[in-house]
């Protein structure tokens, strides 16, 4: 059904919040505690979050100058070239959206299961289905019901912070990181960073569907900023509770009593430890409604960029949609692998992947920012790029490059996913070029 455009400033920075919100800042503290003190992981949230913020105003200054659905894959086919473009296109199906949804489902399953024991990945199945089964049906329904799961959301953290100043700790944390180190430990804390990434991967997702806003070009790039602020706030707040009322002994008991060896039920031992076990059910019972919003934002963009790839012939044409309808193809495409994910990745391992994936392609966004000022395009009006959206991508991109070049060098396997995604790309622009 042909639907005009629906989203405003107030859906968008839902959108954004959504997106963001979900699965690593539940997660990452569990991982970080073995490697990095209480201040050393609070850092590592504070630098993430000034990272995204100036990846968000690179954005915000991309989505001005092209204010068209698919993200990283129009403004590099666009600003830099095409196979690079193509890259990002099949990052986001396989890292962007499809993983985070399969991560978000992972992680629904887990909270489910300290509530009533239940066959494995029932409930993440259920959710993927049922969202991807939403989203191809009405992109109003979808909007809609996204609208009420991020306040939902934000409800969850809410609740989180509450039980946390009421009854935790409020003095600065003593205990020390499993691993014992002498002075800053640099190559842990870049490692960590890419953990971050993760969980603040989500800040451009307003820039996937721009199409969808009925002013984009007004409300996209606030979208973004306003939602990128609230976040890190909210992520600073909720590691601040992780930190204060975590130690390495309780965390030690609670993997030998049974905890999960991906930690990412981590919530609900700090929410248990506080609040008893009612407490920990409601918790837990609100991470699965945060999971089933963070894959309905994913829902509601990742299939615009196929959309924009399929009308470009970097996809077949099923997967295209006519102005104003729901993308169904791409939307079941994204669900089709974020099932195929969900079945066969182990969670840590996926992390690492898309961390170092995703910081790859939007660092290379920033760069095409950059270059869009230095070299414009014919058809684009690059005049207007002031000093703060071009700081904001060039401290982005080397951020970013550092940050990936340091892990790479930790863990050089960590490179076989964008080695992968460049050669299918360059492979599916030569096939396109010969047709």
């Amino acid at each position: 059904m042909k639907q005009g455009p629906q989203l405003g400033l107030l859906s968008g920075i839902g959108l954004v919040a959504s997106s963001m919100i979900g699965v690593g800042v539940l997660v990452s503290a569990g991982w970080a505690a073995s490697v990095l003190d209480p201040d050393e992981i609070l850092l590592a949230w504070l630098v993430g979050g000034v990272i995204a913020l100036c990846g968000a105003r690179a954005y915000a200054a991309l989505a001005e100058l092209i204010p068209r659905s698919g993200g990283e894959y129009r403004y590099l086919s666009d600003l830099l070239h095409p196979v690079l473009g193509s890259m990002a296109g099949w990052a986001s199906l396989f890292l962007g959206f499809a993983a985070p949804v399969a991560f978000c489902a992972a992680m629904a399953d887990a909270y489910a299961s300290t509530l009533v024991p239940l066959p494995e990945h029932s409930v993440g199945i259920a959710i993927i289905v049922g969202v991807t089964a939403l989203g191809m049906c009405s992109a109003r329904a979808t909007q809609r019901v996204q609208d009420a799961l991020a306040l939902a959301k934000i409800a969850l953290f809410a609740l989180f912070l509450a039980v946390g100043a009421a009854a935790g700790s409020h003095a600065w944390p003593t205990w020390t990181s499993e691993v014992p180190h002498d002075g800053f430990p640099l190559q842990s804390f870049v490692a960590q960073l890419l953990w971050v990434a993760v969980a603040y991967t989500g800040w451009n997702t307003a820039a996937y569907a721009s199409e969808e806003f009925r002013e984009p070009r007004r409300d996209v790039p606030r979208a973004m900023l306003i939602g990128t602020l609230i976040v890190t706030a909210l992520y600073l707040a909720v590691n601040w509770v992780f930190v204060a009322n975590l130690d390495t002994a309780t965390l030690a008991q609670w993997r030998a009593e049974g905890g999960d060896a991906a930690r990412t039920t981590l919530g609900h031992l700090i929410v248990r430890e506080l609040a008893g076990p009612t407490g920990a059910a409601a918790m837990s019972a609100f991470v699965v409604l945060a999971m089933i919003s963070s894959t309905s934002a994913f829902t509601v963009a990742g299939p615009r960029v196929y959309a924009a790839m399929a009308d470009d012939g970097a996809l077949p044409r099923v997967f295209a949609a006519r102005s104003g309808t729901t993308p169904a193809a791409s939307t079941l495409l994204q669900g089709t692998v974020a099932l195929a994910l969900l079945l066969t990745h182990s969670f840590d391992l996926l992390v690492e992947n898309v961390g170092a994936a995703l910081t790859f392609t939007t660092a290379l966004a920033a760069l095409a920012l950059l270059r869009a000022r230095l070299r414009p395009p014919q058809a684009l009006d690059t005049s207007r790029l002031g000093f703060v959206p071009l700081t904001a991508a060039a401290l982005y991109f080397l951020a970013s490059t550092y940050t990936l070049l340091a892990a790479a060098l930790e863990r050089p396997s960590r490179l076989l996913w964008i080695a992968l995604l460049l050669a299918v790309a360059a492979v599916t622009h030569r096939t396109r070029r010969r047709a």
